[in-house]
């Protein structure tokens, strides 16, 4: 087998070679410790039928781990200059593809149509801080089927997406996300394992989409936009938040009020004590009671 590119010495040697620095504002910290990468796949439960999607590979350290367990992997780079660090690195392994595009940018389905159509598609990645949120809705919100997501992320967005009704870091992401997947935190990393070192610990979290929507609403794009009213303003009111969103007028006062009491939520209530089925009754109340 080849020498781990996730050691310490190994990854100052590639950097060397390639003269790469990192940039700040692409959020690159690479790990070097190979066992937290076999516990990412672990983890994952990858095995040869899997199809892998990953971002950012970097210098492809958890690319190659991914590539000895997983029937095949497609990895997506925005940095040019890593692209041929990549190719170099990863020229032992024939089931990786490496395309050079901005995550955000690509049709998730045309990229995967070379996928083995039997197997199942997982997510397996050491998120950018930066954007991370965004990447991971990019993914949930696109037509692939995506089983499965293992990411990692800083330990604050992970306790955020995973987080219960009623704690500081449930919102409107939590929701975003467990209306889709189960979320559950596998294991923390720590910041002393990566090069260069982050400010903060990170999380691994674990997706598993759920084989229907954990509710059930008349109008998915009117459930976002609501939970996202309800925490436009932490500490006030349910009412308040809905009012700065909706409308103050008369006839949008009416529409809340009968809506709030229609789904038996208490308007003095504050979003983040919502139920992903409190908000879902509400949201079917206000779809229910629209005029025009």
């Amino acid at each position: 087998m080849n020498k781990d590119i996730a050691t310490p010495s190994r990854t100052r040697e590639i950097l060397q070679k390639h003269g790469f620095s990192f940039k700040k504002s692409l959020g690159q910290n690479f790990l070097t410790e190979p066992n937290i990468l076999n516990k990412i796949v672990a983890t994952a439960e990858i095995d040869e039928h899997t199809n892998v999607i990953e971002v950012g590979p970097g210098i492809g350290a958890l690319t190659e781990h991914l590539a000895r367990a997983a029937h095949q992997v497609l990895a997506f780079e925005i940095d040019d200059r890593l692209i041929p660090v990549l190719a170099d690195t990863l020229s032992p392994y024939d089931n990786i593809k490496v395309v050079h595009n901005d995550i955000l940018k690509v049709d998730l389905t045309k990229e995967t149509a070379n996928f083995d159509q039997a197997g199942p598609i997982k997510v397996v990645a050491n998120l950018p801080y930066y954007i991370t949120t965004p990447i991971m809705m990019h993914i949930l919100e696109s037509d692939l089927a995506v089983d499965e997501l293992v990411v990692m992320m800083q330990r604050e967005v992970a306790d955020r997406i995973s987080a219960k009704p009623g704690t500081k870091a449930y919102g409107s992401l939590s929701i975003a996300v467990q209306y889709y997947m189960e979320a559950t935190t596998a294991f923390i990393v720590s910041k002393t394992v990566f090069i260069p070192q982050p400010n903060v610990d990170s999380a691994i979290l674990r997706l598993v989409r759920r084989e229907t929507p954990a509710v059930e609403v008349t109008n998915e794009k009117e459930f976002f936009k609501l939970t996202k009213s309800a925490f436009i303003l932490r500490r006030k009111t349910l009412w308040n938040n809905l009012l700065n969103s909706y409308g103050k007028d008369e006839a949008k006062r009416a529409w809340l009020e009968t809506s709030l009491q229609q789904a038996e939520i208490d308007p003095k209530r504050r979003g983040e004590t919502l139920s992903l089925e409190e908000f879902a009754r509400l949201s079917n109340a206000l779809e229910a009671n629209k005029q025009g």
